[in-house]
């Protein structure tokens, strides 16, 4: 492909400034497609189950070498999979794996990703708090911030807030509130150019001389939300150096007391070395390993940091003409769908009301109450009046949420990786339930074997589909 000038000239300087990164093969990468990879759920599968996942999925899959769950796969890989519907793997260019891995988000904490959308890295994140903490998922532009909820929702993520905010206010409303933040920053996107011809384009009407201000906002934003002893991974797909360990050696010289987290050497990866203008930061480069062009860093603030742990405050009474739909969904879940586990695993607090919508929220939900928020905590559903009396309606979100020991066995119908069932429940269509223990008449979730996809409403052999509309594939 034919790269801008301007590129070729900043990277002939890049690589005489660096010998010890090979030049050879690096612009004729530009001409080879990218490799695609998934990365398997951290919440919803566990590495021994792998496995069989990938024999299921027919894919001769390999490891992809800085993410302890992801893999490389084939250029045909469908994203009408059941597993890919049922929140079980995210598609994700291999490099982009590697920031969210490199935080190490743990349960108990509060996190955030400044710059989410479309949402893999804060699945990811999200996935590792296993429940407990709080995950916030900001994106500045609304329209991708429907994507990013869609993604968080197929991964059955409960603690998380979407907000679609400028930095700044969220510096103004959260200071010193997180342990941990992520900023896969705007970049001139140098590492897209292979993948997405718009990124030529944008490079030649932009720069880097354009989005480095932005990035230099974002992290002084950064500084004021973390706590002290907290943590940053600043990453980006983009090779210029300005951008990248210039963007953060100017950010630390005017934020004293950060230091670099260094990580041993990951093959695949290059480390810069003592003696270069970031030592400790990291690159991965398309003609070297699998993956496009990606600079990560990892970076940790000074001081004793103190984990705080996120505790219920009821922040907004549910009306009157609510508590009944509150009633109804709580009936729903401990009647119909939750075994002992399931009722055993569910917070006991009472769900907050949005409207028509019932949600999950462990939090204080009067923390974003300033800010533009997407979703707030786990949506269970909807409540409406009919025929003077009100009715409960599950949310697909709801489903993914459960794991398949919190649900009843005769409220869940699994189905085989390769019934011919599953797509037709994915597109909407009513299906049968011959061959299994299921209840005779109620509400039902349906599975991809131990996956849950959504609701059903079974009678008899026939399970009405419950599946959005929104959701199904064509």
């Amino acid at each position: 492909m034919k790269l801008p000038e301007k590129f070729a000239t900043e990277m002939e300087g890049l690589f005489a400034r660096h010998p010890e990164i090979a030049r050879e093969g690096f612009y004729e990468s530009f001409d080879l497609e990218g490799r695609r990879g998934v990365r398997f759920s951290c919440s919803k599968t566990a590495p021994d189950v792998r496995p069989s996942l990938l024999k299921d999925l027919s894919e001769q899959l390999s490891p992809v070498p800085w993410c302890s769950c992801g893999y490389y796969i084939s250029p045909d890989m469908s994203n009408r999979n059941p597993y890919y519907h049922a929140g079980v793997y995210y598609p994700q260019e291999p490099s982009a794996m590697l920031p969210a891995e490199v935080i190490a988000v743990k349960p108990g904490e509060t996190v955030l990703d400044m710059c989410a959308a479309p949402g893999g890295k804060a699945c990811r994140m999200g996935e590792d708090l296993h429940g407990s903490g709080l995950l916030v998922a900001n994106e500045i532009s609304f329209e991708r911030s429907k994507a990013l909820l869609r993604n968080i929702e197929r991964s059955g993520i409960p603690n998380v807030v979407i907000l679609n905010e400028n930095p700044d206010n969220i510096a103004r409303e959260l200071p010193g509130f997180f342990d941990k933040i992520l900023i896969d920053a705007p970049c001139s996107g140098e590492g897209m150019f292979r993948r997405d011809p718009r990124a030529c384009r944008s490079y030649e009407e932009y720069g880097p001389a354009q989005i480095a201000p932005v990035q230099k906002s974002i992290l002084d934003a950064a500084d004021i939300c973390l706590k002290d002893g907290g943590e940053i991974v600043y990453s980006t797909c983009t090779f210029c150096e300005d951008e990248d360990e210039g963007q953060i050696a100017a950010f630390m010289a005017s934020h004293p007391g950060y230091e670099v987290i260094c990580h041993p050497e990951i093959k695949g990866v290059t480390h810069n070395a003592e003696g270069s203008l970031l030592p400790g930061s990291m690159r991965i480069w398309p003609h070297i390993s699998g993956g496009d062009g990606h600079f990560c860093v990892h970076l940790r603030k000074s001081g004793e940091r103190r984990i705080t742990k996120m505790s219920f405050v009821p922040s907004y009474k549910v009306p009157a003409s609510a508590r009944r739909g509150a009633d109804l969904a709580r009936e729903f879940l401990l009647s119909d769908i939750l075994s002992e586990d399931g009722i055993r695993s569910l917070p006991d607090v009472p769900f907050t009301c949005h409207g028509s919508g019932l949600f999950l929220i462990e939090f204080d939900e009067k923390l974003f109450e300033h800010l533009k928020t997407v979703k707030t905590g786990l949506y269970i559903g909807d409540f409406k009046a009919v025929s003077n009396k009100t009715v409960f309606s599950p949310s697909n979100s709801l489903a993914l949420w459960l794991s398949r020991r919190m649900i009843r066995e005769d409220s869940y119908i699994a189905l085989d990786y390769g019934d011919d069932r599953v797509i037709r429940y994915l597109k909407g269509e009513t299906i049968t339930a011959e061959d299994c223990r299921a209840k005779k008449n109620g509400s039902v979730v349906i599975g991809v074997k131990d996956y849950p996809l959504g609701f059903g409403k079974i009678s008899g052999q026939t399970i009405k589909n419950l599946y959005p509309k929104a959701w199904r594939i064509m």
